[in-house]
């Protein structure tokens, strides 16, 4: 299942909590989208991990914002008088990441009491993916009509950032162990443990296969040992799976 193709009509705002200077933009299907930009300092492969992640969150009933590719023609910096803005749209032409922008939501905090096997399971896919920007610092949780949402996934799935080779680098990976200790969610940990062997089942290889092919060609980076989409399509789902099978020392403790 590859992303909807959506055509960016206009730049809105900036969105300045973060590093990566997303934006709010519209599209000609007359929806308003968060963007992330291809241009910013991370890079291509954090798109990939928010498509990535997003995808297996779904698979476990894990609310999270649908996407879409966005495709932006840099013309639109003519319009914008913030030379960091003009710089980013004129670095983004193309096939850029739009997460649908849930109009009323609000940001997770203390007084939120999310559901606990939610809880679990948002935790337990954070440890699946070794994803370390979900604290009470920067939750990146959203509840929108009553029920909280998964967002900002782009931290996880680390390995992807320098790609060593080999099988052995996948037994790395699945057997890296990951510190919950400032996790926002940290007190969910037995409802993630005790739904492990169910969640674990979820993601087949299929599923995998269908996460990794939702990922744009344009945002598939060769590297050596995988040099076309295909190839990297497969190592990501490669990587997954040994974690998934490589024993459960990364479930929070």
């Amino acid at each position: 299942m590859t992303l909807p193709r959506i055509t960016v009509t206009r730049y809105v705002t900036p969105l300045r909590e973060g590093g990566s200077l997303p934006g709010i933009v519209e599209g000609d299907d007359l929806g308003t989208y968060v963007c992330k930009f291809r241009g910013a300092g991370q890079g291509l492969r954090v798109l990939v991990a928010e498509v990535v992640v997003a995808g297996l969150a779904r698979a476990l009933d894990i609310p999270t914002p649908d996407q879409v590719e966005l495709d932006l023609d840099p013309q639109l910096a003519r319009y914008e008088a913030d030379e960091e803005v003009q710089d980013l749209l004129n670095a983004s032409s193309g096939s850029n990441l739009g997460i649908d922008f849930l109009p009323g939501s609000f940001g997770y905090d203390a007084a939120c009491e999310p559901d606990p096997d939610l809880a679990g399971r948002i935790l337990w896919l954070d440890a699946l993916c070794a994803n370390v920007d979900r604290s009470w610092r920067n939750p990146n949780l959203l509840v929108w009509g009553g029920t909280v949402q998964a967002i900002d996934h782009g931290a996880s799935l680390y390995f992807h950032h320098s790609w060593p080779g080999g099988s052995a680098s996948a037994e790395r990976f699945a057997a890296q162990p990951y510190d919950a200790s400032e996790h926002v969610l940290r007190a969910f940990t037995a409802q993630a443990r005790s739904q492990d062997a169910s969640l674990a089942e979820r993601l087949s290889d299929d599923v995998l296969a269908a996460v990794a092919a939702a990922v744009p060609d344009a945002w598939l980076e060769p590297v050596p040992g995988a040099e076309n989409a295909a190839a990297v399509r497969a190592r990501y789902a490669a990587f997954l799976r040994a974690r998934l099978d490589g024993g459960r020392g990364w479930l929070p403790a």
